[in-house]
């Protein structure tokens, strides 16, 4: 675990500079092999990245989910997630970065695509996507009349190969997410250690608490306070994954006063106390 205690945000990996692209691509040999093949704790706030092995592995962990990456397999980040990254020295493989103005403008836009891009997971790399990713690099690389309409239509198709892939896989989750809720997630991420409650988010979306609710209930089964709290204990599991912050801390940056409260609630919601949640990270 990182001795650090924020989980820095990049655009590329160690970059602060503005996006350099409509997307952008590169191998591996890019920064995995100056890193000695670790990419340590870090996440983006604005965009979204596709991970395709070629050759070797990735063992990953995003938002404390771990993940083994074989050869073959693609793995899809969205933004806002926590994610650090063990290389086998000598692998081989593509990362592709969209910005969130590209993954939210797939047309025509449909909730159940968004939905299914708004959570990490691994799949396998088939004929189509292989095709399309190739194409995509070409594109990139090209300097036709409409290169940059032609990289978003080939993003798009990425995209929606990859959601058909989750949904394929997942096709017992029935629930999708109305698209104003990802507008919410957005504003959750940029306000949550301000303490803002649920009518606070509905007045920010010029919606009524109770409709706001509703959207949250029909997407996830709770209601918009409960909705917000799971964002709370999201980055709270962040935290205590690729942080050292104490456990206190954790709990007042997320707008819980009370150390005790923030502990009973994380509990509430993930079984375990935030000290036993770290130790699956520490041991």
């Amino acid at each position: 675990m990182s001795a650090q205690n924020t989980i820095p945000a990049f655009g590329l990996y160690g970059e602060q500079g503005p996006f350099p692209d409509v997307i952008h691509f590169e191998d591996f040999s890019v920064r995995a092999p100056i890193n000695n093949w670790r990419i340590m704790p870090h996440r983006h706030s604005q965009m979204s990245q596709l991970f395709m092995v070629e050759k070797g592995w990735i063992n990953a962990t995003v938002d404390g989910e771990k993940f083994k990456v074989k050869e073959m397999d693609f793995l899809y980040i969205p933004e806002h997630c926590a994610h650090e990254f063990t290389f086998k020295p000598g692998s081989e493989g593509k990362i592709f970065s969209y910005p969130v103005s590209i993954v939210r403008t797939i047309s025509p836009a449909t909730d159940q695509i968004l939905t299914a891009l708004s959570k990490p997971f691994v799949g396998r790399v088939d004929q189509a996507l292989e095709r399309v990713t190739q194409f995509l690099c070409e594109t990139v690389d090209g300097a036709s009349l409409f290169r940059a309409q032609q990289v978003v239509g080939l993003a798009h198709s990425v995209l929606a190969n990859l959601a058909e892939t989750r949904l394929a896989a997942r096709a017992s989750e029935q629930r999708t997410k109305h698209a104003r809720l990802f507008a919410l997630d957005d504003l959750i991420s940029k306000h949550i250690s301000e303490g803002w409650t649920a009518s606070n988010f509905a007045s920010a979306l010029s919606v009524s608490t109770g409709h706001l609710s509703r959207l949250c209930r029909a997407a996830t089964g709770m209601g918009a306070t409960a909705y917000i709290e799971q964002h709370q204990i999201q980055e709270a599991c962040r935290l205590l994954a690729f942080t050292q912050l104490p456990v206190s801390e954790i709990g007042y940056r997320l707008g819980f006063i009370d150390p005790s409260y923030f502990s009973k609630r994380f509990r509430a919601a993930r079984g375990q106390t935030p000290s036993d949640y770290r130790a699956l990270f520490t041991n």
